[in-house]
């Protein structure tokens, strides 16, 4: 799969902007035949410290378009439709993935008109800053009703104890909190029926040696 990429340092806890690498998931993917039949997830009101973005959900249509579809799914928050085959073009994906969160920040401030930023976790496993500033880069983005896209590698396990393994690298949208940010709400391009929840920690460690765009 394709190899990192480092720019810029952010801090000493290994935590680097404008960084990160990828590659389609190493499993194929339920394949979607057309861009067709988008499920719009409407949520009600949400609790005090919980918020969850409305969102239309589409599988990846390949394999190796978990970054395409993640990155619409995002778009969606704002009302941005477009196809992943449009998104797919402007990410540069070929059939070993999308290079990085690079990527998918900038397709995601050039349809949006800006505001999201590139942090990469250069680690192999998030500390507890790394976690923290995670936690609040979603909050603030969800906040502003931007879904979040993540670049994760390995495996993951939810808050019902199902186990998400991506050994080749998955893009993943963070689409809503609870908690106030200490569980993430995760749409899942893999599989529609992976909608699920999972502490921020998990998902810093997921994420690490990868990054996310917020």
């Amino acid at each position: 799969m394709n190899s990192m990429r480092r720019t810029r340092i952010l801090s000493l806890a290994g935590l680097v902007v404008a960084g990160g690498a990828v590659a389609g998931p190493a499993t194929a993917a339920q394949a979607d035949p057309a861009d067709s039949g988008q499920v719009s997830a409407v949520q009600p009101a949400p609790p005090e410290g919980e918020k969850v973005l409305e969102f239309d959900y589409q599988t990846q249509r390949t394999s190796y378009y978990c970054a395409p579809a993640a990155t619409r799914i995002a778009l969606s928050t704002q009302d941005k439709t477009v196809t992943q085959k449009e998104v797919a073009q402007k990410l540069g994906t070929t059939r070993a993935g999308t290079d990085s969160a690079d990527d998918t920040t900038r397709v995601l401030n050039e349809l949006t008109g800006g505001g999201y930023e590139t942090t990469e976790i250069s680690t192999t496993t998030a500390d507890p800053r790394q976690t923290d500033k995670l936690r609040i880069d979603v909050v603030e983005a969800i906040d502003t009703r931007r879904g979040v896209v993540a670049n994760t590698l390995g495996t993951a396990v939810d808050t019902e104890g199902e186990r998400h393994s991506f050994p080749g690298g998955h893009y993943v949208s963070i689409v809503g909190y609870r908690d106030g940010g200490e569980t993430l709400k995760i749409a899942d391009p893999y599989d529609p029926e992976k909608h699920y929840w999972m502490r921020s920690e998990k998902v810093a460690d997921w994420v690490a040696q990868r990054g996310y765009s917020s």
